[in-house]
């Protein structure tokens, strides 16, 4: 039996426990925990070389290892939103959110235009394939020595299909000797993870680092069952050179999260000034539809074969990756850089998505007829009359088989630098190539699900005649409630070369670069799509159900080809000036393409049905253009960053939930601060970006012009204030955003919200510490999305909301 701790006492216990243990600690110097990069720290993330982050012209911010270790966030959206700039929506569990930048727009989820790196290249192509958000795939442990993002500038040349900026996990390898081990229980919640890391010198000139976790737990969220259950392994091994050195990189990640979809949410007041409450029994960030009573489904396969398909998959990540770095000088001033990555990557997306809820008569009537009658199809009152709430929830399990979403990618690049008038002229030129496939089949049902987050049951309907017109809870073998749509499947290589050239020259106090950039793409495949709907025995039983008349199939001797190449050219130029050694500023202007993937292929306006040809070269790829001006200082143990941005963006895409297709155009203008400041045991990190965003252009719903694009928040925000005694440390995370709009229309609001996560550390004696940190302290309830644009007359929106309070205790040792 699983027991669930009250959260409120089990928070109170553990401050308890914390603050007794902390009054019989032994005296230990406390570490620097800085969020900020520091002005001598090498930015090594979008650039053509290493340089401390007051001599660059672009937009660059870092998290160190510390700063993570205190924030503990639930996922790397939570841990990205502590990056200005940054938009990520971290509601989705693990994986599955959608991240943006300065105001660039997130039209159908994902990151599209900004790239997620682990180690300078990146985890997936493209950041928003379908059910495939590169999220799903990166994980944040022991491993990494710090999170660097760029926004804007030379991402748009250094990185393909990143516009916007790059965010990078930077992996330790094995310069410091030594490890740690930390064990974490989730004290109100189910979480039991160990991680682990060690690294230091084989010999004088060989080096390694090996890290891990493991987790297994319910999660945030009640789901009745170990929603959250996997591990990760990474490991390098450097060779020191004479003239540079080489990297062997390895990474292994088996994981299984739950995906958190939306929920229904009741709405009262006026589209302008919402109240937003859960329903009984069902709380939007506590609770989640997932249940016990609802995790092995049967259905179809690509071949449309019948297939059970567990939902306890959730966001099921694997990945076999390996890969290769080096960098030599082979001449004086001559370098020469390489960077290969082979990844392995398959796995499942499946969760509940609510296509509506209305009354359960209602819901029953537009199943079986007028005088339907409901009863529950499993769970302990199975075979019962329904008699829960009197509403009902249709729900579409979106069922995804990732077959392959395996990536080649190597970026090979040659610098020369010389003296030339008083400074020095540095020239790169490299070729980056990658080959990214993408072979997806969504397999989705539908099925009526009681509205409660306590293990929900399934529910059946039987006409007025006592016919029974589901199967314990089954309504069709399809998106039945989408109008039967969303059969389909993708098996897609995209292969891309970019040639790319940069020439800065450098002073004392001037520097001034320029970057250039060929992406040439070639998209070969097909797709299917769903064919009509049809009668087939799927259980094999011998009888045909009613379900069993709804059963909608790929269409496998029609598959449409995909034959389309595409190219085009980015560029990038910038000027920073140190005006002091403590003050510098800068100006860039970039223009940087997204190639779109995989949004567009089943859009016959866009490709041919029989050549596979592109029939519009505009939707090919997605054009930002960005101006920035900004100033750097660091000075004492102060650093303030700004930065003024200016926008423009194209768009083209699809949403898998709504069938919705878009084409458009977008600005932002905004500014972004940063800054930190240490005064003795006392610091205080912080950064903030105001974004006035608009679209500027919808060729399909002109209405929409001028107005704020969904879920663009004017104002996100973070704020960390900390205390470093000889002994302890304690601190808080907060992180806030204004209200936004739901949905173009710019009607219902999703309101204004603040997360606070705080942190305690003790360190009872050298090289032992003990850790509590409660993330959303005060259980707030912050939505971040919703389906419906505007209050419908039942009251009753589709939402999704960050996690609730969710507090855990670790033990360190370092050794």
């Amino acid at each position: 039996m699983k027991i669930r701790y009250n959260r409120t006492l089990a928070s109170t216990l553990a401050i308890v426990v914390a603050t007794g243990v902390a009054s019989s600690a032994v005296a230990q110097e406390a570490p620097i925990q800085d969020a900020t990069m520091t002005d001598d720290e090498i930015v090594v993330t979008a650039v053509s070389r290493g340089q401390n982050k007051l001599e660059t012209s672009i937009s660059v911010s870092s998290i160190s290892e510390d700063a993570i270790a205190n924030a503990a966030p639930r996922s790397v959206a939570e841990l990205f939103r502590n990056l200005p700039g940054i938009r990520s929506e971290s509601s989705g569990g693990e994986g599955n959110a959608n991240i943006s930048v300065r105001g660039l727009p997130v039209a159908s989820g994902g990151s599209k235009f900004l790239q997620l790196q682990e180690d300078g290249l990146p985890v997936l192509e493209f950041g928003d394939i379908a059910f495939g958000n590169a999220d799903i795939f990166l994980r944040s442990d022991f491993n990494v020595r710090r999170v660097e993002s760029v926004r804007g500038g030379s991402a748009s040349t250094f990185a393909s299909n990143a516009p916007g900026g790059v965010i990078n996990l930077i992996s330790k390898t094995g310069e410091q000797e030594g490890g740690s081990v930390q064990g974490t229980l989730g004290l109100d919640y189910g979480e039991y993870r160990l991680d682990a890391d060690y690294g230091g010198a084989l010999t004088d000139t060989v080096r390694f680092h090996v890290g891990g976790f493991y987790r297994q737990g319910e999660g945030p969220r009640r789901a009745g069952y170990d929603g959250n259950k996997g591990y990760q392994i990474k490991a390098n091994i450097t060779k020191e050179l004479a003239n540079g050195f080489i990297r062997l990189n390895f990474k292994r990640l088996d994981d299984r999260a739950i995906g958190y979809l939306p929920s229904p949410v009741r709405v009262t007041g006026t589209n302008s000034d919402p109240k937003y409450q859960g329903l009984p029994n069902l709380s939007p960030n506590e609770d989640t539809l997932h249940s016990v009573n609802f995790t092995r489904v049967l259905g179809l396969d690509g071949n449309n074969n019948a297939a059970i398909s567990d939902i306890r998959d959730g966001q099921r990540p694997l990945v076999n990756s390996v890969g290769f770095e080096a960098q030599v000088e082979i001449a004086d001033g001559l370098t020469l850089t390489e960077k290969f990555k082979y990844s392995d990557v398959s796995g499942k997306f499946v969760s509940p998505f609510p296509s509506g809820i209305d009354t359960a008569q209602s819901v029953a009537n537009g199943i079986g007829g007028a005088g339907s009658t409901l009863s529950y199809a499993n769970g302990p009152k199975a075979g019962q009359a329904y008699a829960g709430t009197n509403l009902l929830i249709p729900v579409v399990l979106f069922n995804t088989e990732i077959e392959s979403l395996n990536n080649i990618v190597n970026d090979i690049r040659l610098s020369k630098t010389m003296d030339a008038g008083g400074g020095n002229v540095t020239a790169t030129a490299g070729l980056y190539k990658s080959s990214q496939s993408l072979a997806t089949t969504w397999n989705w049902n539908s099925y009526l699900l009681e509205p409660t987050g306590n293990n929900a049951a399934l529910i059946n309907v039987r006409n007025a005649a006592g016919v029974l017109q589901t199967e314990n809870g089954l309504v069709g073998y399809g998106a039945t409630f989408f109008g039967n749509c969303c059969r389909r499947a993708y098996d897609v290589d995209y292969n891309i070369n970019a040639p790319f050239a940069s020439l800065s020259y450098d002073t004392d106090r001037l520097s001034i670069d320029g970057s250039i950039r060929y992406d040439s793409l070639e998209a070969r495949g097909f797709v299917t799509a769903d064919g009509p709907v049809v009668t087939k025995d799927v259980n094999g039983n011998g009888t045909i159900s009613v379900p069993e008349t709804k059963v909608t199939v790929l269409q496998l001797t029609s598959p449409q080809p995909i034959n389309y190449n595409t190219n085009y050219w980015s560029y990038s130029g910038g000027v920073n000036y140190r005006i002091t050694s403590d003050l510098a500023v800068f100006a860039r202007y970039s223009r940087g393409g997204r190639a779109n993937a995989d949004r567009i292929l089943l859009n016959s306006n866009n490709i041919s049905v029989t050549s596979g040809q592109l029939l519009n070269d505009d939707v090919a790829v997605d054009f930002v253009n960005q101006a920035e001006l900004g100033a750097k200082y660091s000075s004492d143990g102060l650093q303030i960053f700004g930065t003024l941005f200016r926008a423009t963006t194209e768009e083209e895409n699809f949403e898998a939930t709504t069938q919705k297709v878009f084409s458009r155009a977008y600005k932002a203008t905004g500014l972004e601060l940063e800054g930190s400041y240490r005064s003795g045991p006392f610091s205080l990190t912080a950064s903030g970006t105001y974004t006035d965003a608009s679209i500027s252009r919808d060729n399909i719903s002109p209405a929409n012009e001028g107005k704020r694009p969904r879920r663009q928040a004017q104002l996100v925000y973070q704020v960390t204030p900390q205390y470093d005694g000889d002994r302890f440390t304690v601190g808080a995370n907060i992180v806030g955003t204004s209200a936004s709009y739901a949905q173009d229309s710019n009607e219902l609001k999703l309101p204004a919200f603040t997360q606070v996560n705080a942190f305690f550390n003790v360190r009872p004696m050298e090289k032992v510490q003990l850790s509590l940190n409660a993330n959303n302290l005060f259980n707030t309830q912050g939505f971040t999305e919703s389906e419906e644009g505007s209050i419908p007359t039942n009251g009753i929106i589709r939402a999704r909301s960050i996690n609730g309070r969710t507090v855990s205790a670790s033990v360190r040792i370092d050794f």
